[in-house]
């Protein structure tokens, strides 16, 4: 068991974001056409450079992830309480949150590693809802410890069976970059789908992703933990078995003027 990182630590960890974005669309574009054409070892050093966890690029560019850059098995009822109930938190709470996160120590796997399960019914038949649902099972994530995304459970489902291109595909995009933590010039770009500025996170922005890729290496304790600091940030009261559902704070975001 290691302890908190300093935040010298912390310093260090934080991704250098000095492409533009035009220039991460053509890589991330590029990347996903390409698939296995760049090594996972340059893959680890881009995602750096991208600010995009390196188990997310790796996925992008058709590669396997790594037992150490996936989360470990953990009670799916808590992830479902933690995802919503970060989802209440507004961005300077978010902020705080991840902050938390990364102060809690960071606990040895149980041996055997469990790979968490595929998030949808099917296995994916396209290339886009089969990054998608790889994307989803990063953060150990199913369809249904998602946080409410305004989109229906058989809509999510068909998503990460055969996503195919659609009149509702940049709907479906804004809805669920922000809880992945991506953008959604990046996002788009692996989907080969046009964007343009004027699009906005239907419901939450990457601010909320973040504490959920943060919360990557957690134990179901530390999530239990981490949700209880978020309704303590956000003032949100528990009503028992009612869970309210979180409307986000997508038109409060900073990067969208």
């Amino acid at each position: 068991m290691r302890g908190p990182m300093s935040p010298s630590e912390r310093e260090t960890r934080r991704p250098t974001r000095y492409r533009r974005p035009m220039e991460r669309a053509t890589i991330l574009s590029s990347l996903a056409a390409r698939r296995t054409d760049t090594t996972p070892r340059r893959l680890t050093e881009l995602a750096a450079e991208l600010g995009i966890p390196a188990a997310d690029l790796l996925v992008v560019a058709g590669h396997p992830v790594p037992t150490a850059l996936l989360p470990p098995e953990r009670d799916a009822r808590v992830m479902r309480a933690f995802s919503y109930r970060v989802s209440h938190c507004d961005h300077s709470q978010l902020a705080a949150l991840e902050a938390f996160v990364h102060s809690l120590p960071r606990v040895a796997a149980p041996e055997p590693f469990q790979e968490p399960a595929w998030p949808g019914r099917r296995p994916a038949e396209t290339r886009f809802a089969a990054v998608l649902g790889a994307l989803i099972r990063n953060r150990g994530f199913g369809i249904r410890e998602l946080p409410f995304l305004g989109l229906s459970h058989s809509t999510l489902h068909g998503m990460v069976w055969r996503w195919d291109p659609s009149p509702h595909r940049r709907q479906q995009l804004s809805a669920v970059a922000g809880p992945l933590g991506w953008t959604l010039p990046d996002l788009f770009a692996v989907a080969d789908e046009p964007y343009a500025e004027e699009i906005r996170p239907m419901l939450h922005c990457h601010h909320l992703g973040r504490v959920f890729t943060a919360a990557v290496p957690l134990t179901t304790a530390q999530m239990i933990e981490t949700a209880r600091e978020a309704d303590r940030l956000s003032v949100r009261e528990d009503h028992g078995a009612w869970q309210p559902v979180s409307q986000g704070f997508a038109e409060e975001c900073p990067d969208f003027p």
